[in-house]
């Protein structure tokens, strides 16, 4: 799966749309959505639902992305990263604490 940047970045190209167009239509800053597309800043859930409208995308596979791609920048790096992700799913699987 590509990264929420990547997602709405070649979505956006491919209905051949400029920054400031996306920007005017979620009323969002354009250099704000040029950092989501390139990574640089995550947007919040709300965002995130906002571009899955406009861009007529399923909303559940964006907030996919974009959740994997908050848990790849906070792991990355880690030496322990694999065991916490394991750790991680069973206590959502299991809702233990």
């Amino acid at each position: 799966m590509q990264s929420f940047g990547k997602i709405i970045k070649s979505e956006r190209r491919k209905k051949g749309l400029f920054l400031r167009q996306v920007a005017s239509a979620l009323e969002v800053d354009q250099a704000l959505i040029s950092k989501f597309e390139k990574g640089d800043r995550k947007p919040s859930k709300e965002q995130v639902e906002k571009f899955a409208n406009f861009f007529e995308l399923d909303k559940d596979e964006l907030i996919t992305a974009w959740l994997s791609d908050k848990i790849i920048y906070t792991l990355q790096g880690e030496e322990n990263a694999e065991n916490a992700l394991r750790v991680a799913e069973q206590r959502i699987k299991y809702g233990t604490e």
